[in-house]
């Protein structure tokens, strides 16, 4: 049954839009049309269709990168969710760069906007989009040192995999034990400028920490600028690093 549904979609956004009103002395029952294998091809409409949809397939299909590794969400540290953050943290930073804004600091994404694993092999157009279907716009936002405390404290709390980018943090027995952007400890002095998705500035996953920052739009969509990288990167090489440490982490039944 091919394009009936988008025909039939087609139409009702016609009818949707007709500006004439509605006389309801006119309204009559008509007959029910039920969408299944049997309903005949409108071969009109297919001909309409068909060069954009293999124009869409075309680009959905093509190849922009390739990887030796399956690229996966599983695990605190995980080389896809890595992967996604160094990209996040990297356009960030070049935004900021072209935009008379200090160095970024760090980057947090959340795993859970993270959709499904890039399996081994050569990555297609498509597989970004599946990876990341949301139009999630990346933020930069400008906290104190005393603020960024906040971000250390939500992972000791929750000891979620929520990716991360040029920070190390270390829960041991109910404390953080180690909690370093840049390789260096908190400076309670320091402005910082952390890059994340808009939901989670606004509080998704509960991040409420990052509403006591100043918040920054770069205008930048998160799937078009991980689309970007992988096609700058023909060959992915994914991080391996450590970077949530979880001691003594109790595991979900």
């Amino acid at each position: 049954m091919k394009n009936k549904l988008f025909g039939l979609g087609i139409i009702g956004l016609l009818l949707v839009g007709c500006k004439t009103p509605l006389n309801i002395a006119n309204i009559h029952t008509e007959k029910n049309i039920y969408i299944t294998d049997q309903l005949q091809d409108d071969k009109a409409l297919d001909a309409v269709i068909q060069p954009y949809k293999h124009e869409l397939e075309g680009k959905m299909n093509a190849v922009i990168s390739h990887t030796n590794v399956e690229l996966s969400k599983s695990g605190d540290n995980s080389n896809l969710g890595n992967l996604l953050a160094d990209y996040t943290f990297d356009g960030a930073d070049e935004w900021a760069k072209k935009n008379n804004i200090p160095p970024i600091d760090a980057a947090v994404i959340n795993i859970g906007g993270i959709r499904t694993i890039i399996a081994k092999g050569d990555i297609l157009t498509k597989q970004i989009y599946e990876v990341m279907p949301f139009e999630n716009e990346i933020v930069i936002i400008k906290m104190n040192g005393k603020d960024v405390e906040g971000l250390f404290d939500y992972y000791l709390k929750t000891q979620k995999n929520n990716p991360v980018s040029h920070l190390i943090i270390e829960t041991e027995n109910g404390s953080l034990s180690k909690k370093l952007i840049n390789g260096k400890t908190i400076d309670h002095n320091k402005t910082y400028y952390i890059a994340t998705s808009d939901y989670l500035a606004l509080g998704g996953d509960n991040m409420f920490f990052f509403s006591k920052g100043e918040m920054i739009s770069t205008g930048i969509k998160m799937r078009d600028l991980f689309l970007e990288k992988f096609k700058q990167n023909p060959e992915i090489s994914s991080p391996d690093d450590v970077r949530l440490i979880f001691k003594n982490k109790k595991l979900e039944e």
